[in-house]
């Protein structure tokens, strides 16, 4: 499983990648915000579409491009619409959650998270 992980703080993608291989993931890319992840998207959908991501992890608050606004372009695109996200953040605003929701988020994992709580996510996701 490829996976893409989004995050601009170095600490939480260090912490969410040990999580991943622990949980047998190994084909892991990062990007420090959503802009230069939908560049890497976007690089793999139009070089290599066989190579595109399964799954992508993503914060919430980042700058340049937010999850949010990351998740809404990824729904937007027919070509990678389907593909699986996961949403890692502090941010507990039930508008925010249910906007995610709506928009076919997998699974909302609150910051600071732990191997427990990102395993239950991922089979509660059907990922695991």
């Amino acid at each position: 499983m490829r996976i893409l992980l989004v995050d601009d703080k170095a600490s939480m993608r260090s912490a969410m990648k040990k999580i991943l291989n622990q949980l047998g993931f190994h084909d892991i890319t990062q990007a420090i915000d959503g802009e230069e992840a939908w560049s890497k998207i976007k690089d793999v959908l139009y070089n290599d579409p066989d190579q595109l991501f399964d799954l992508i992890v993503s914060d919430m608050e980042m700058p340049r491009m937010s999850g949010l606004e990351l998740l809404r372009a990824i729904r937007n695109s027919e070509d990678i619409k389907e593909i699986p996200f996961i949403m890692a953040t502090t941010i507990t605003a039930k508008q925010i959650i249910l906007e995610t929701m709506r928009l076919g988020v997998q699974a909302y994992i609150i910051k600071p998270f732990d191997y427990p709580m990102v395993e239950f996510k991922l089979k509660q996701a059907g990922i695991l």
